[in-house]
């Protein structure tokens, strides 16, 4: 290719020649594998090589990213190898830049998906740089029709990203804060309007306290009756759909150990895996952060972790670049902008992500070794509408203190009973923060997550429902630091809340559209899970007044409840408190009945005190959705250290994964009593071995 810049040139190279009759201009490809070509340019021990080479064989990934990912070959050096198998030029897009307008024509998003940097047209001839050689072609028919006759350069993943940040940086994150379509974005809320119905709503309510205090006292009460009961059906009916699916799941389990019914195989290959880990504020956490996730057993080929933090976030940022991450592991630095919120930052960094399937984890947690392989058969066995995994989030501290105790038991009875059950009654489920995982191709459809919604996953999960999609639990869990402290457990569940408070009242924007995109049964229940959990929080100190009655103290509504309800009104509605504890009770004593927790038993009753801190945030969260409805009040991580007996070990399930990689591994060198960790080197002038590693490039 005359005339095409070769890496890192020292001055201004000369434009392209005028293009060549085409099969001039490409020379014909090399065909010896890349593998030797690794090993001629003594770029690769061939032990390592012959590893990947039957790594290769088990999984649908280039013989590079398994090089790459393992460490077992630098990235300028695969680049150089490259260039010699496609007889092609690495183009040093540093020192040359591309063309913006080409970028734009492209798509930034589709360039950074698919390794491309389109570069420059001269001559009626389009110039495009790859880090995939192999998939270009295939990409061929996508390209514009403007671009004409396309031509193929190389660079390196690293040198295709960098390049597009360079000149779209900018677009990138304002697409990222307005991904999910206005009319259900709370970006485009009437601030003074609803300021004006919030104080309007105040004023009258001060006003008939004045007036008339027992109407008003009296419609507060039915009100908080009426979400009392809807609110604890709604968790009677989650817990016996758990409860028949825990039976069936066993009776399946019984089946499958007996040999009555076949246990499913996954026999596709495991899938790429892109994981976003937002952090904010973590100086702490870094180093712990890639330990914990250096326990995960997913091949690191097929893994991708990206560290996603604020650019503006010095703490972090400095503390990641004294950190050495493995190559499976990198950093997205997000652009500053008007807001900074973890949905934003999730919506930029999906541009980044190379895997099909989308995961999130928190920065504190600890995920089980063996999770992205059951997230693999997840998906792998789950019907077309199920685009949505979520997983079990628990706590590895709850013996710091009774906060953390409640804190444990509220969340297992969330995660085990409400959304598992809201899964089960086929209800939507509002997603939690962690331990989420989606199909690539429906995330991006739906819009992702809203930049400016607090409880984003809340959010995605009702526009999943919206759109005829379906979330299922997983069966796997991610242990996570319970917030253990007064203060900080108040903001953060008041960010909970006000986040529910918007997600509603955005969704509610058009009742009609709602129930017709749900249904009246989802829509229903949407109601329930979302406004009447939130109305429990605000006019709990309603329902609490009515223990006066139980002390003989006297209460504005005796007289009322009697002419309304007869001589058994107090008995009715202690009656409906007395259940209502006694289902929480007891959904909470099944959450915990594991051997992890079962210290926790004789503590399930005490909630009936820790849920009215839930009050005081709940009218926080009020406060905020009117004041500041975009602030992120962020939690802090990293205040309890787990002890050994705290770190979740590898399952039994996560070492028999390990097994069928080792045979794998040992069974090319069986025959000279070798595994492949001993396997004697290839000489570089010895070709006679190389049949073994196959077509590898």
């Amino acid at each position: 290719m005359a005339g095409i810049a070769l890496l890192k040139p020292r001055r201004p190279a000369p434009a392209p020649a005028a293009p060549a009759p085409q099969d001039t201009l490409v020379a014909p490809r090399d065909l010896r594998p890349l593998g030797q070509i690794l090993i001629e340019d003594g770029a690769v021990d061939p032990r390592n090589l012959l590893r990947a080479v039957v790594m290769r064989r088990r999984q649908q990934a280039r013989l590079g990213e398994i090089l790459l990912a393992n460490g077992w070959v630098q990235e300028e050096a695969l680049t150089r190898a490259l260039s010699r198998q496609w007889r092609s030029s690495v183009l040093d897009l540093a020192a040359l830049p591309p063309d913006p307008r080409l970028v734009d024509a492209l798509g930034a998003q589709f360039c950074l998906a698919q390794g491309l940097v389109p570069w420059r047209r001269v001559g009626g001839v389009t110039f495009i740089a790859t880090a995939r050689p192999d998939e270009f072609d295939a990409l061929r028919d996508r390209m514009p029709a403007g671009f004409g006759a396309v031509r193929m350069l190389l660079c390196s993943e690293t040198a295709a990203r960098e390049a597009i940040m360079g000149l779209r940086r900018t677009a990138l994150i304002r697409q990222a804060e307005t991904r999910v379509p206005a009319t259900e974005s709370c970006r485009t809320r009437n601030e003074r309007r609803f300021g004006r119905l919030v104080v309007a709503s105040v004023g009258a309510a001060t006003l008939g306290m004045l007036l008339a205090p027992i109407a008003v006292i009296t419609a507060l009460t039915v009100w908080a009756v009426l979400t009392l009961l809807a609110s604890a059906a709604l968790k009677l009916l989650s817990f016996q759909a758990i409860l028949r699916r825990t039976h069936q799941e066993r009776q399946e389990a019984r089946a499958m150990a007996l040999g009555a019914i076949p246990r499913p195989e996954m026999k596709a290959p495991l899938p790429v895996i892109s994981v976003m880990v937002p952090l904010f504020a973590e100086a702490n956490i870094a180093d712990k952060l890639i330990g914990r996730l250096s326990q995960l057993d997913y091949p690191r080929e097929l893994m991708d972790i990206l560290l996603v933090v604020e650019d503006t976030d010095r703490v972090t940022c400095e503390a990641l670049e004294t950190a050495r991450l493995p190559r499976w592991m990198r950093v997205v630095k997000v652009p500053d902008g008007p807001i900074r919120t973890k949905p934003r930052a999730l919506n930029y960094a999906l541009n980044f992500c190379r895997g099909s399937i989308i995961g999130v984890w928190d920065a504190e947690d600890r995920p089980e070794p063996d999770q992205l392989h059951k997230v693999a058969r997840g998906f792998h066995f789950a019907a077309p509408d199920v685009v949505c995994l979520q997983g079990v989030l628990d706590y590895y501290n709850p013996r710091t203190n009774w906060l953390a105790r409640a804190f444990t038991i509220e969340y297992a009875s969330w995660f085990r009973g409400t959304l598992a059950g809201a899964a089960a009654l086929d209800l939507v489920v509002p997603l939690g923060g962690t331990t989420l995982f989606f199909r690539r191709d429906k995330l991006e459809e739906v819009g992702a997550w809203d930049a400016w919604n607090v409880t984003e996953d809340a959010d995605l999960g009702v526009r999943l429902t919206r759109r005829g999609y379906r979330t299922q639990m997983l069966d796997t869990v991610t242990h996570e630091e319970a917030n253990c402290r007064l203060l900080p457990w108040v903001k953060q569940r008041s960010r909970w809340l006000k986040g529910f408070a918007m997600t509603w009242g955005v969704h509610m924007r058009d009742p009609v559209a709602l129930w017709r995109d749900l249904g009246t049964r989802r829509f229903l229940g949407l109601q329930v899970q979302l406004f009447a959990s939130l109305s429990q929080y605000l006019l709990a100190p309603v329902l609490w007044s009515f223990w006066l009655l139980s002390l003989g103290l006297p209460h504005p509504m005796r007289g009322v409840l009697s002419g309304m309800l007869g001589g058994n009104a107090i008995a009715i509605l202690f009656t409906l408190f007395v259940l209502s504890e006694i289902l929480n009770i007891a959904v909470g004593l099944w959450a915990v009945r594991g051997p992890r927790h079962r210290h926790l038993l004789p503590w399930v009753p005490m909630l009936h005190l820790y849920f009215p801190l839930g009050c005081l945030a709940a009218w926080k969260a009020i406060y905020e959705v009117v004041a500041k409805p975009f602030y992120w009040d962020k939690t802090q991580h990293g205040i309890f250290e787990a002890g050994p007996e705290d770190t979740p070990v590898a399952t039994p399930a996560a070492a028999a994964a390990l097994v069928p990689l080792r045979e794998a591994l040992d069974a090319p060198l069986a025959a000279t009593g070798k595994t492949a960790a001993r396997a004697p080197a290839i000489p570089l002038g010895d070709t006679a071995q190389l049949p073994l590693l196959g077509k590898i490039g």
